[in-house]
């Protein structure tokens, strides 16, 4: 785990300081098409159940209240949110959660408080790593957005069919944590980015 923290670190630095051309240009997009922050922050539950704040670039409109997941045809949505969503962009900024240690590169996704608080407490095993940008999860859920626009409640899908598969995906993830399992899924995570 040392070495993965230690991997984080460089790695998120590098990124940051890498992409910071794109960031900046990305931010003042979102600026300059939709009223609001650049940055959507929403608290979640991370490593051992301690609350930290999510960064990503704001893809939807600032009075985006809702549901706590999106369907692909949501309409709270903005335009640019949504080609940022699709090339997964917007989730730039977790590069400052890994940075700081809120998050690392490879993980389990992390959830709002309400949904962990339905965790059993076999589940609540994924709190004893630090989340992730992506993971097994993200990867095979690449679709999540598709099944929950095709449900007539998308709630309720998230949470009885969808969130106890990821949540298995996850644990699956924590016995094989390491930095070259990591820099694997980093790579299936690009591939499956650029296939769509």
């Amino acid at each position: 785990m040392a070495c993965k923290r230690a991997f984080d670190i460089l790695c998120s630095f590098l990124g940051l300081t890498v992409l910071s051309p794109v960031l900046l240009v990305v931010s003042v997009l979102v600026a300059v098409t939709s009223p609001g922050g650049v940055f959507f922050r929403q608290e979640r539950i991370g490593k051992d159940g301690r609350p930290f704040r999510i960064f990503k670039f704001r893809s939807m409109r600032k009075d985006n209240a809702g549901l706590k997941i999106t369907t692909g045809n949501d309409s709270r949505i903005t335009p640019v949110g949504r080609f940022l969503r699709k090339s997964k962009i917007d989730e730039l900024p977790q590069l400052i959660n890994v940075l700081v240690g809120d998050m690392s590169f490879v993980g389990p996704r992390p959830e709002v408080a309400d949904y962990v608080n339905l965790y059993t407490p076999y589940q609540r095993q994924v709190l004893l790593v630090r989340p992730g940008i992506t993971g097994l999860a993200s990867i095979r859920f690449r679709n999540e957005n598709d099944l929950l626009t095709a449900s007539d409640d998308p709630n309720r899908t998230y949470i009885e069919q969808i969130m106890p598969r990821k949540i298995d995906l996850d644990l699956e993830y924590i016995p094989h944590a390491s930095v070259f399992y990591d820099i694997k899924l980093i790579f299936q995570t690009f591939a499956v980015v650029i296939k769509e």
